[in-house]
């Protein structure tokens, strides 16, 4: 779904929610094909059950891959991401862990180029217990109206 959002018409505290989506086995082996990361926390299922987590653990980067994905079901036609900002893991998250997303807008502020203005929202990513996992700001650069 496309649409244009234009800076005045985000409004702080405005929240949306995500669909869930559940981490698998081929999700951790693919995520560690593409980025080279096989520590044996992702990958050997034996020497993790003599650790803490007793099992494998997604990357904190897929994770964030996923949770931000999920987040893109709605294209603004006048933003562009600028940037991430305060990521942060606050959970392992397992294979079978069915994670969903929260996004509030947290700040509006101008930007330095006249025309545009920066929105800061929180995202939030929760597993199926309700236990916050991720957390960061997704910072967008966004036009504004009549520009």
């Amino acid at each position: 779904m496309s649409e244009k959002k234009y800076f005045e018409g985000l409004e702080i505290n405005s929240v949306r929610e995500t669909m869930g989506r559940t981490i698998t086995e081929t999700d951790i082996v693919i995520h560690a094909g593409q980025t080279g990361d096989f520590f044996p926390h992702h990958m050997d299922a034996e020497w993790c059950k003599t650790q803490p987590f007793k099992q494998r653990i997604a990357h904190g980067t897929l994770i964030f891959s996923i949770a931000i994905g999920l987040t893109a079901s709605v294209i603004n036609e006048v933003a562009i991401t600028y940037g991430y900002e305060r990521l942060r893991f606050l959970k392992p998250v397992f294979i079978g862990d069915t994670i969903k997303v929260k996004v509030a807008i947290k700040e509006k502020k101008d930007y330095k180029k006249p025309g545009y203005g920066l929105i800061t929202e929180l995202v939030e990513a929760f597993n199926q217990h309700n236990e916050l996992v991720m957390i960061c700001e997704h910072i967008l650069l966004v036009e504004k109206a009549g520009n």
